[in-house]
């Protein structure tokens, strides 16, 4: 028996060297993995169609082509840059409500995550005309829903330019850079509230409601811009740290008839932030968006644009704190359908125009994590959810009513849809961690499969000429919970022998790094890890997401104290395997996961060998107020909170080895963040690795002057740090006693 066993190590061994192994250069830098996406589509408003932006190569043109979503044919190209002369490429476009015009943009830069300036032109798929909003770079152009005005942001103010007598009207005119923003969002709702056009036209397209931000009395953020130049430059912005001040905000409607501005004065109902704001199905009625700066009280107000009196329409309060989703549709009577996480977990509720609660659609100990739209017709919802498992995401249709829920599609794993205006068809996106992206025509009433529009079979082709092991997705049971993980072994894998263990997690509340879909980059980066001998393992501790507000809100103003603790336990549950040596144990992470490996490294210092910060929050004292308010509130009424969870303040329990990462141009986690874990660490004694990267911003990638590959460089440096620090393979010592 033992000669067989011998025998079929032996044999696998001898296969998994015939298979080629990944190497960085592969993943980074040659795109050996590269997969097949679906072009970015856009359902159209008016019949079963779908547009998409297409790039010709060979005439280094672009166009928007229609298709059909029967067929998947291409019926129309409603513009091609080569027909336009004065107009040579353009990187995104806009429909008007009627479909008849686009809004064309091009020279776009990009200014923080979601912001950019570019140049736009309004296009008449009709008339073929071409017409220039505006000779200077200007933000967020839109149409107004009668096709014959646009509206747009230049050098923060707001204007509106007529396209039939080429007339821009300026509307504001104390915009000024880190001043006062009109029209536009600041930079922490940009970052936190998820958008940056911050007006809108009402139905009629006589008025346009918009935000006003005053940022005189926020403090301001310095960043030095190394360049290429003699001397760096200064990059000065308005960033709201905890407890600090933030913008001023005002609400204000512009009449185009009368050309006059008035202020929205929302009286008592007025809170602190305004989150979003739309004009409902009646033309006249904002809908408004409240929250206070605890954000766990929450105000729909419905604003009467032609009286400016405003009516609170339903009022939602937590013991915590309250997410803001983009989960309000009104339907044509103006009742809406919202999403809330009030009964402890996020369902589908309809309430009527008064705000009085129709019925709770959906229900269960499992949440929606996506709503896909109404269908007025047959009086069905579509939305995804995890009703197949918490790592899981599958679409189902349900009646208006609650009655007649039904799956569409059987596959388990990860599947998101793009339904036709008419929720006849929709084009379904599945993977799971076995099989990379197969996109599908499907039939909406049905779920069926009616045609298969792009798969990655190449992709998998390719995969099988390479060395990988499969992602084993499992329940960790731990004294404070179980929670839902995922583990690689090396291919050669033998349970006699202890391998070192080396962990990736995120951990933000509401987050999710263990589920069963297609991974990216950082996936072929743990199969090769794995492949040199160490197993890689992912465990979703308390705090994040789809398990009830209960599981994750548990992490309340205590940010990253039970997220550590679950982490220490997991490693040392693992470490307990026969297989898995447990003084051998790293772990990562890159943002907040770099938060938790900095605090893994002093917390956890018995427990974790090294560890791994890229970007990391070093404490929630230097992270924005929207953002760290509605976990901790603020350092004012919850300095505990703050102090009692930041790895700077541990330093001198560190015992491991540390590796920290950041980029010096980072906005959103400043470099300041490293800088002070620096000084902690060298005030301890702690001798540690660093590495800086000049100008780069939270995401580290590019190049330098169009030389080297940032992402490439920093990924070989994690891989040479982890492999100094965590020993290889050994056997356990009552195997070696067996075997001699």
């Amino acid at each position: 028996m033992k000669k067989l066993v011998i025998l079929f190590l032996m044999i696998s061994a001898f296969v998994s060297a015939q298979k080629q192994e990944i190497t960085l250069e592969d993943i980074w830098a040659k795109g050996t993995f590269r997969t097949q996406y679906m072009n970015a589509l856009n359902s159209m408003s008016h019949g079963d169609f779908y547009s998409v932006l297409n790039f010709d190569r060979k005439n280094q043109s672009t166009s928007v082509d229609k298709y059909s979503y029967k067929t998947l044919e291409k019926v129309a190209t409603l513009v091609d840059s080569k027909d336009l002369p004065d107009l040579k490429s353009f990187d995104n476009y806009t429909f008007s409500d009627d479909e008849n015009l686009l809004i064309l943009g091009t020279e776009t830069k990009q200014i923080y995550r979601h912001s950019s300036l570019g140049k736009f032109y309004v296009y008449n798929i009709a008339t073929k005309q071409l017409n220039l909003v505006s000779d200077a770079l200007v933000q967020e152009p839109t149409l107004s829903p009668d096709g014959k005005k646009v509206a747009y942001v230049y050098q923060n103010n707001l204007f509106v330019k007529d396209l039939d007598t080429n007339i821009a009207t300026q509307i504001t005119t104390d915009g000024k850079k880190n001043s006062i923003i009109n029209g536009i969002t600041d930079w922490v709702y940009e970052e936190e509230f998820a958008f940056v056009r911050a007006f809108q036209w009402s139905g009629n397209s006589d008025k346009i409601a918009f935000m006003r931000f005053d940022e005189t009395d926020v403090p301001e953020f310095t960043m030095m811009k190394y360049g290429e130049s003699l001397y760096p430059e200064k990059e000065t912005f308005k960033y709201p740290k905890a407890g600090e001040n933030n913008s001023k905000l005002s609400l204000h409607l512009y009449s185009v008839n009368t050309q006059k501005t008035s202020a929205i004065n929302l009286g008592t109902l007025d809170q602190y932030y305004i989150p979003r704001m739309a004009f409902t199905k009646e033309a006249d009625v904002l809908c408004v968006t409240t929250l206070n700066r605890h954000q766990n009280n929450l105000n729909l107000i419905f604003v009467d644009t032609n009286t400016l009196k405003s009516r609170l329409v339903l009022n939602e309060t937590a013991t915590t704190y309250i997410d803001i989703t983009n989960n309000l549709t009104f339907l044509k009577d103006n009742s809406f359908i919202w999403t809330s996480e009030k009964d402890g977990y996020n369902h589908i509720y309809h309430y009527n125009k008064n705000g009085k609660l129709i019925k709770q659609i959906t229900s269960g100990d499992w949440e929606v994590t996506g709503y896909y739209g109404y269908n007025p017709e047959n009086k069905q919802i579509y939305y995804q959810s995890v009703e197949d498992g918490s790592i899981n995401r599958t679409v189902y249709t349900i009646a208006l009513n609650g009655k007649n829920k039904k799956r569409l599609g059987r596959n388990s794993g990860s599947n998101g849809a793009a339904f036709s205006n008419s929720f006849n068809y929709y084009i379904n996106t599945f993977s799971d961690a076995g099989t990379p992206y197969i996109f599908t025509l499907n039939d909406a009433k049905t779920g069926k499969v009616l045609k298969e529009v792009k798969n990655n079979n190449a992709l998998s082709e390719t995969l099988q000429t390479y060395n990988t092991s499969p992602k084993e997705f499992f329940t960790l049971k731990t004294k404070n919970g179980d929670f839902n993980a995922w583990m690689i072994k090396p291919s050669n894998f033998d349970p006699n022998k202890k391998y070192p263990l080396f962990m990736y997690q995120y951990s933000g509340p509401g987050s999710q790094s263990v589920s069963n879909r297609w991974g990216g980059s950082n996936d072929y980066w743990y199969q090769m890890l794995a492949q040199q001998g160490y197993i890689v393992a992912c465990v979703d501790g308390r705090g994040t997401g789809f398990k009830g507000a209960d599981f994750k809100k548990v992490t309340y103003k205590e940010l990253g104290k039970y997220e550590i603790e679950d982490q220490i336990e997991a490693a040392k549950e693992l470490g307990g395997l026969a297989y898995i040596d447990e003084n051998n144990v790293g772990i990562w992470g890159w943002s907040y996961g770099g938060y938790m490996s900095s605090l893994a490294i002093t917390k956890g210092a018995d427990t974790f060998k090294m560890a791994i910060a890229v970007a990391p929050v070093t404490s929630w004292r230097f992270y924005d107020t929207v953002y760290t308010e509605r976990y901790m509130q603020t350092p004012q009424e919850n300095p505990s909170g703050y102090d009692d969870n930041s790895p700077i303040n541990f330093t001198d329990q560190i015992k491991g080895k540390y590796l920290l990462v950041h980029g010096s141009g980072d906005d959103n986690v400043h470099y300041q963040n490293s800088m002070r874990m620096i000084k902690s660490l060298v005030g301890s004694g702690i001798q540690f690795d660093q590495a800086v990267y000049p100008d780069k911003n939270h995401g580290i990638y590019g190049r330098y002057e169009g030389k080297g590959n940032v992402r490439l460089n920093l990924y070989k440096k994690m891989t040479t740090f982890i492999n100094q620090n965590l020993e290889k393979t050994q056997d356990q010592p009552q195997i070696n006693k067996l075997k001699n």
